[in-house]
């Protein structure tokens, strides 16, 4: 008897699995367990565990809205496990509110993350123009560029390579993983939830920290011609870091321009603008990453 075809899961269904990998699952006061990856299997996403994180500490603010992080990793999670984070209430003020996260997996911890709260009040304000990029409806997906290169991936990568996501990418001027040619350390991306999210804003905050650790790291490896298709580069993040500026909805498109004006030391710094397609900044972020040659 023939092997019975999984049905293909719809792009709600997909997104529904993200909200639930999000959604930390309180154990006692302010502490929470994070959700397994479903078919996760070996270096858990750090933007996972940054957003488990940041979803533990806004359980534990009521008045006052999360406006940046600041995250350290120190050992990869493992996806064999779930992940403990342990809040604590380092302070509570009239306008602002700090939270340290540790997160642990086995007792160990992986990550350290401050999360900072304000409540809301008006002030002076300026920002940074939006760059002058194509709108993301002629643009290509990245689902669909590594499609056309699926015969040049090793078989043993290709499940990975493929693998539907929560949230879709669409690269402004696309790379070549198999054969990258050096380039400028700048990189343009829209990205966006693949199906609706609920209105709730903290689960909007909570899905772009997510998303803000997909494209920084390549960025910093553009001028090297690398990618991490590259059996002999070593890369993992080792800090994270998001400002929260305005409201936006992370099921719509969402430009990422990030940058990376130095590399060194085995260790590559990088920078991200995220503005809505109205041209509004949004949020902030950066990132040094471990880009370790060997042999």
């Amino acid at each position: 008897m023939a092997d019975e075809v999984k049905p293909r899961r719809t792009d709600e269904e997909i997104v529904q699995e993200l909200l639930t990998l999000l959604d930390v699952e309180e154990l006692d006061a302010d502490l929470y367990r994070g959700h397994r990856q479903p078919g996760g299997r070996g270096r858990v996403f750090g933007g996972q565990v940054i957003a488990q994180g940041l979803q533990a500490a806004q359980r534990s603010v009521e008045d006052k809205v999360a406006h940046s992080l600041h995250a350290y990793f120190m050992r990869p999670g493992n996806e064999d496990h779930p992940i403990t984070y342990r809040v604590v209430r380092d302070f509570d003020g009239g306008s602002f509110a700090n939270r340290r996260v540790i997160a642990m997996q086995r007792g160990v911890p992986i990550l350290n993350m401050t999360a900072s709260f304000q409540r809301a009040e008006e002030g002076l304000h300026h920002q940074d123009a939006m760059p002058d990029v194509p709108p993301p409806e002629g643009l290509r997906s990245e689902q669909e560029l590594r499609r056309e290169k699926i015969d040049e991936i090793p078989e043993s990568m290709r499940p990975f390579f493929l693998r539907r996501r929560p949230i879709e990418i669409r690269p402004v001027n696309p790379r070549d993983w198999i054969k990258p040619e050096k380039a400028p350390p700048i990189w343009y991306s829209w990205f966006r939830a693949i199906a609706p999210l609920p209105d709730d804003p903290a689960t909007h905050r909570a899905v772009l920290s997510y998303a803000s650790d997909m494209s920084l790291l390549g960025t910093a490896l553009l001028p090297h011609g690398l990618t991490w298709l590259r059996p002999d580069l070593q890369t993992a993040s080792l800090d994270h870091a998001v400002w929260l500026h305005e409201p936006f909805r992370a099921d719509d498109w969402l430009l990422y321009a990030t940058d990376s004006p130095w590399a060194g030391h085995a260790r590559g710094f990088n920078r991200g603008k995220i503005f809505t397609r109205d041209g509004r900044l949004v949020a902030s972020t950066a990132q040094e990453g471990l880009m370790r040659l060997r042999g």
